[in-house]
């Protein structure tokens, strides 16, 4: 199962926060509005002090192992039977958790399309203004591209139909 996707920006704020495939946080970034889920106490049986653990856990691996990587080059980790896929785009790090069957190599199929998808969706390599302007688009795709904890769509043209509510042309 794909427990989560994690984006966040160069100093460790969270832009966008998905998981158990309910969208849960988004904290404020130069002015823009916050979508938070109040609905949403508890993941997957994991208390909000286990998930905030997560949460710094994430960005402290991130603070501590993207500096000076490449674009979209990708970097594993591990950590209590989790797998931690994760690589930075621009001035966005992007991170995917996944258990059971998505492990390291399943991982790296879904940031694939996830960094393609928000490619795409910016136009370019994505700096955090252009990423938060895109902000409701990417969340679109993101929901294309994952539904329910498991990888759904990975084609790049499929995913733009999807996001623009045209129908896919085959059944």
């Amino acid at each position: 199962m794909i427990l989560a996707v994690l984006f966040a920006n160069s100093e460790g704020n969270i832009l966008v926060e998905r998981k158990g495939w309910v969208m849960s946080l988004g904290l404020p970034v130069m002015g823009h509005p916050v979508f938070v889920d109040k609905r949403e106490q508890r993941f997957n049986g994991v208390p909000a002090e286990e998930r905030l653990h997560w949460r710094s856990f994430l960005v402290k691996l991130g603070a501590d192992n993207l500096k000076g990587v490449k674009n979209e080059e990708l970097l594993v980790a591990s950590h209590k039977s989790v797998y931690i896929v994760y690589t930075v785009l621009g001035d966005v790090s992007i991170f995917v958790v996944g258990k059971d069957e998505y492990d390291e190599l399943a991982l790296a199929e879904v940031i694939f399309a996830v960094t393609s998808a928000v490619k795409d969706a910016c136009g370019k390599i994505p700096t955090e203004r252009l990423f938060l302007d895109k902000y409701g688009k990417i969340c679109l795709c993101l929901d294309e591209i994952v539904w329910k904890g498991l990888l759904e769509n990975t084609e790049k043209d499929r995913i733009r139909r999807l996001v623009r509510l045209k129908p896919p042309t085959e059944f």
